[in-house]
């Protein structure tokens, strides 16, 4: 496998310069994650000179990333310009020749695509993800760009199985999978034997992966059910079967480190201090 990184480089993707890539491709990663905040208003020079940056530091952008509303908004007009954005994004990915472009399925929630709502997980959601990605992915094929999907148990892809379900009802050879465990993990019984969702992440996606991306989760002390994702390494997530299956099925992807979380210890400043010791090895 490749280790990567997203959330190393400025928020802002306009301010990448040569001096942010090479930071990070002297911490000794192949690629990061690029972000772009609004897909439709991109300037295409703007993105060349970006991409000049990370040749210059022979750092490659492992994956294209960013912001679209929810493939699933019941408003279609608002659906439509989700499609839109991501179908932006997908081109963007070609020009700067990523890997894999990143799509998340969205969901209901006005606070965020990524927060719990009764109905992310009705049929009629994840029906409007199906109609939406057969779009997408035509322009994804003419564009010869690998979509890259991930779920969570807050999705209406909030099984492994239901992104098989995804991916037989799309039947497009451009949509593939971008494996998160930690977002599958859902219950107490989980967190405490992450191995059978692990599994069956593979088991039943394995094939279909193209990236990963890694952060860990543990149990938090509280009445009330609370799963919290935690600096990587310090959490439940059986690493060992993770990367043992990961490079199994994707041993030339890339596995991204998710350092939103862990900036606090392994960026205090603006330099990378350490990595986890978990991965010290790859």
């Amino acid at each position: 496998m490749k280790l990567g990184v997203a959330g190393y480089l400025p928020g802002d993707w306009r301010k990448i310069d040569a001096v942010a890539t090479e930071r990070v491709r002297k911490a000794g990663f192949l690629g990061a994650s690029l972000f772009i905040n609004k897909p439709l208003e991109a300037d295409q020079a703007e993105l060349l000179r970006v991409k000049r940056a990370f040749d210059q530091s022979g750092l490659e952008i492992a994956q294209a990333n960013g912001w679209y509303e929810a493939l699933v908004n019941p408003d279609n007009l608002l659906r439509l310009e989700g499609i839109r954005g991501l179908q932006a994004l997908t081109r963007i990915g070609r020009m700067v020749n990523a890997p894999t472009t990143y799509v998340r399925p969205g969901g209901l929630n006005p606070r965020g695509h990524w927060l719990a709502h009764p109905e992310n997980h009705s049929p009629q959601t994840f029906d409007r993800l199906v109609d939406s990605l057969k779009q997408v992915s035509r322009e994804a094929e003419l564009e010869g760009v690998t979509l890259a999907i991930e779920g969570h148990v807050l999705s209406c892809l909030d099984t492994p199985q239901r992104v098989r379900d995804l991916f037989d009802a799309v039947a497009a050879p451009a949509l593939r999978f971008n494996t998160d465990p930690v977002n599958f993990i859902g219950t107490v019984k989980d967190v405490h034997n992450t191995s059978i969702v692990l599994n069956q992440l593979f088991d039943l996606l394995g094939n279909d992966t193209v990236c990963g991306h890694a952060k860990d989760l543990a149990l938090l002390d509280s009445l009330v059910v609370h799963i919290d994702e935690v600096i990587l390494g310090t959490g439940t997530l059986d690493y060992d079967l993770f990367l043992t299956r990961f490079q199994q099925f994707c041993p030339d992807k890339y596995l991204l480190i998710d350092i939103y979380l862990t900036k606090k210890l392994f960026w205090p400043g603006k330099h990378w201090s350490r990595k986890p010791k978990i991965l010290e090895s790859l």
